[in-house]
């Protein structure tokens, strides 16, 4: 997984390609939970610090958002919840690299023991990791910045 082990372990490579998993209670009552909350953007305009910040502080800021509007009480997350979390806000970025061997690895990982629990720290890794990997980088790579 690009070098960094922090958040997962296995080394075994998973043969069966689920980009989404089956639903379960538990995600369906996440689902539920993530509709009554406050809109992101709204999140964001009420931190003042943020006001005058730039797009890149305004990104970081969406992902701990995100991550905590979905994290327990202690602020971690379960390898399931990870998984479906980075399928379903992540998926631009993830979409196409199910066949990708360092995909299947961090995909595999979250699979195993999928009740253990990740911190933020280990997430914004498995995100950086997810994106290094992904197509959609460089695509954006390609976008022209000058007229």
């Amino acid at each position: 997984m690009c070098g960094c082990r922090a958040s997962v372990s296995s080394t075994k490579q998973c043969l069966d390609n689920n980009p989404v998993p089956a639903p379960t209670k538990k995600s369906t009552r996440a689902a539920a939970d993530m509709s009554k909350r406050i809109p992101i953007a709204k999140q964001l305009a009420s931190i003042k610090a943020l006001g005058k910040g730039s797009d890149l502080e305004k990104a970081f800021a969406t992902v701990a958002l995100v991550y905590n509007n979905s994290a327990d009480p202690e602020g971690k997350l379960s390898k399931g919840e990870t998984k479906s979390l980075l399928q379903t806000q992540f998926g631009g970025f993830i979409q196409g690299q199910e066949n990708k061997p360092k995909y299947q690895e961090i995909i595999s990982a979250l699979d195993e023991e999928p009740e253990n629990k990740i911190d933020f720290e280990d997430f914004m890794i498995l995100l950086v990791s997810l994106t290094l990997m992904s197509d959609l980088l460089q695509q954006i790579r390609n976008t022209k910045t000058t007229k």
